[in-house]
């Protein structure tokens, strides 16, 4: 006989009953060969008695067995493990020590772990941040999103509200969207043109696995969004670099690129690069424009900050300016309200936005039905174009006095252009500077900022990043920039 009462141990303790710990327990046996196919199981009142346990709890654990296909029942003879299954070698029991959780057992199986997929997750951090650029969530119109929320539960056939809706994205919002794009980026747009996305990042992805192969070429900045090529190597894409200067990507050396190999696609962030926050210069975005219609090559215009721009009116999309269909638009509304709703959006022509569409539809059904109604209704009552007004008053603020304080403050140690828009400064410390040990010093005295490393192209140390001005108060920002000086101080 079998030591029930060494294999088996429960504990009155969790909050799991009694007799479903039993029928794990004696499943786990099973699958390890302890228990063999066909085995007869001591009766009820017997195991009942060697456990301490109450029959009925016996009883309840076996039914259980039975149910879930461990046990089969034979009349007038008792209780069996089913015979169905396969023979197994019984293992030996781990000691306690050797017991590895689930959670971090490696699987049996192979995993190919892709090195550029490592990359930090960005979070919101609590106290003092100089982050690579967030809004300032609270500026966002919670009252008023609340109360369009709130309208979706009133408005309509509930069967409509909560069933399927469209993989496109709801269509309140398109609508408004496309009207929102063709107002203020020049755009030409209806419906069929706009595809909602949870986020730009998700609108990227898709865009590069419909429209990219493995072998294809694609031409970036030296610099770059670390999330773009992430998505463009995951493809089995080549990566190219170009030169970015004080007037945007070198479209002269995109052009010698062009003529010695094919190029698929050139992803660009014109009118604020990231990182460096500059801006496309006019005839550069004509002859880009120029050179995608020679060469054949889709334009990914990534516009992720649009609507923060300090100097008049934006600077109008490649897209604005796109005749022949080579531009693909991708933006987000997690800059201009909060990162948490994840709303974003691909602008192009029917025939991508069909099969995008079809790709998006095997990933994630279709988006957050209500949040997307919610945000459409906030357009069409003009509320979200109220917070766009309020937030570029206060950012600009918010950029004047954080250069005034970093050329005060911190001139002999720091170099940096004032930013036309967006939400952070391209900040260059003094050679020599260890950019790591800066941010851990920095995180230490409760201030947050990224070492910038991850913008290094290869084989260059920048000793550059983003500083983030937009997610804090001007107080913030002032005790931020001495907690900086203190700990650069530190370092010398």
């Amino acid at each position: 006989m079998l030591p029930f009462k060494s294999l088996i141990q429960l504990d009155k303790a969790l909050s799991t009953p009694i007799f479903v710990q039993l029928s794990n327990q004696l499943g786990r046996l099973i699958r390890q060969g302890t228990l063999t196919p066909g085995q007869r199981l001591p009766g009820t009142r017997q195991l009942a008695e060697w456990l301490d346990l109450n029959r009925q709890t016996i009883v309840a654990a076996y039914d259980e067995g039975l149910a879930q296909g461990w046990l089969e029942s034979r009349l007038g003879s008792g209780t069996y493990v089913a015979a169905h299954f396969p023979e197994i070698e019984p293992q030996l029991l781990p000691l306690d020590n050797d017991v590895i959780s689930l959670e971090s057992k490696q699987p049996g199986y192979h995993v190919e772990s892709l090195d550029f997929l490592a990359r930090p997750v960005l979070t919101n951090h609590s106290g003092l941040r100089l982050d690579d650029g967030f809004p300032d969530s609270r500026l966002a119109p919670m009252e008023e999103l609340s109360r369009a929320y709130r309208s979706y539960f009133r408005w309509g056939n509930p069967q409509q509200h909560f069933g399927y809706g469209d993989t496109k994205g709801h269509l309140l919002l398109r609508e408004q969207l496309s009207l929102h794009l063709n107002e203020t980026r020049g755009l030409r747009t209806t419906t069929d043109n706009v595809l909602i996305t949870r986020g730009s990042i998700m609108g990227l992805h898709l865009v590069c696995q419909v429209l990219l192969r493995p072998g294809d070429m694609v031409v970036t900045g030296e610099t770059t969004w670390a999330g773009a090529t992430m998505n463009i190597q995951k493809t089995g894409a080549s990566l190219i670099t170009v030169p970015v200067d004080q007037h945007g990507i070198d479209v002269d050396r995109l052009d010698d690129l062009c003529r010695k190999q094919p190029v698929r696609m050139v992803y660009v962030t014109p009118h604020h690069h990231y990182p460096t926050t500059v801006t496309l210069r006019a005839d550069r975005r004509v002859r880009l424009l120029q050179l995608a219609e020679q060469y054949g090559f889709v334009i990914l215009e990534d516009d992720y900050d649009y609507d923060f721009h300090f100097l008049s009116r934006p600077i109008l999309p490649l897209a604005s300016a796109d005749r022949k269909g080579m531009v693909v638009y991708v933006g987000s509304l997690t800059k201009s309200v909060a990162p948490a709703f994840r709303v974003g959006y691909v602008v192009a022509p029917t025939t991508l936005i069909d099969e995008l569409a079809r790709l998006r539809r095997i990933i994630d059904r279709q988006g957050d039905q209500m949040l997307e109604f919610a945000i459409g209704q906030l357009f069409k009552t003009g509320d979200l174009k109220r917070h766009f007004r309020k937030a570029l008053r206060t950012y600009h603020a918010r950029r004047d006095h954080f250069c005034d304080l970093l050329t005060t403050e911190l001139a002999n140690v720091v170099t940096f252009t004032k930013p036309d828009g967006g939400m952070a400064v391209w900040t260059t410390f003094e050679p020599g500077t260890n950019m790591e040990a800066l941010a851990q010093r920095a995180g230490r005295k409760g201030l947050f900022l990224s070492s910038g490393v991850s913008h290094n192209p290869p084989g260059q140390r920048l000793n550059s990043t983003r500083l983030g001005f937009a997610s804090s108060t001007e107080d913030e920002l002032e005790r931020s920039v001495a907690i900086l000086k203190q700990v650069i101080a530190m370092g010398q």
